[in-house]
């Protein structure tokens, strides 16, 4: 354990930014979640709406630093690439 006070002060600031960081990285799961269930048993419209919040919601906690901007980037390239998929079976 750190012996410092600026080291505890640390530990501590590390600690909440990973809980933070935590609950940031399931939001992503949920709202990708969230999409794929509107691909099985939404409306067009429902699955374009959940697609543009993911997508909002992705770029920004990308942009905060807790996901890489690649990984977000490929996180949103293959939710579209799902949709359109999805979307061309149907037509």
């Amino acid at each position: 354990m750190a012996n410092h006070k600026s080291a505890l002060k640390r530990a501590r600031q590390n600690e909440k930014k990973q809980l933070i960081n935590k609950a940031r990285k399931s939001r992503i799961k949920n709202i990708i979640k969230n999409v794929e269930n509107s691909l099985k048993n939404g409306s067009e419209t429902e699955i374009m709406n959940n697609f543009v919040l993911a997508q909002k919601i992705i770029q920004k906690i990308s942009a905060k630093g807790v996901v890489h901007k690649n990984a977000a980037s490929r996180k949103i390239s293959r939710l579209h690439l799902k949709i359109k998929a999805a979307t061309q079976k149907e037509a």
